[in-house]
């Protein structure tokens, strides 16, 4: 099965992600810290990680250096979630090494859910 890391410390928003993921037949691992997240992300090895920018202990930038400077799980599609949108963000994100960036006002669940399953498909 599938295995979706989802770090987001909005609890609402987060388990809405986790109810349909699973429903979509995903296996999902909570974070609700970016600490939280690279040592989940290490340790359980996602297929995906699913990630917001502004977490408590960690900010999602630094939580993608991390990851991408580990060789064991350097290679996971990270799919940024957030709700900053400037270019700024955004280029700081890519040049980081995320997949993609989505805007969370911009996207429903369903359209996340398909960008997930999108970027899966392009990383086998």
């Amino acid at each position: 099965m599938t295995k979706i890391l989802i770090a987001e410390d909005e609890p609402t928003l987060h388990r809405a992600l986790a109810e349909f993921l699973t429903e979509e037949g995903f296996e999902t691992i909570s974070a609700f810290d970016g600490e939280e997240a690279v040592t989940l992300a290490k340790s359980k090895k996602p297929d995906l990680i699913l990630l917001d920018i502004i977490l408590p202990k960690k900010d999602g930038y630094e939580v993608l250096d991390e990851l991408k400077s580990d060789e064991k799980i350097q290679k996971v599609p990270i799919v940024l979630l957030t709700n900053l949108e400037s270019a700024e963000n955004i280029q700081k994100a890519f040049d980081k090494g995320a997949t993609t960036y989505l805007v969370k006002s911009n996207y429903k669940l369903e359209d996340v859910v398909k960008k997930i399953k999108e970027v899966l498909e392009n990383n086998k």
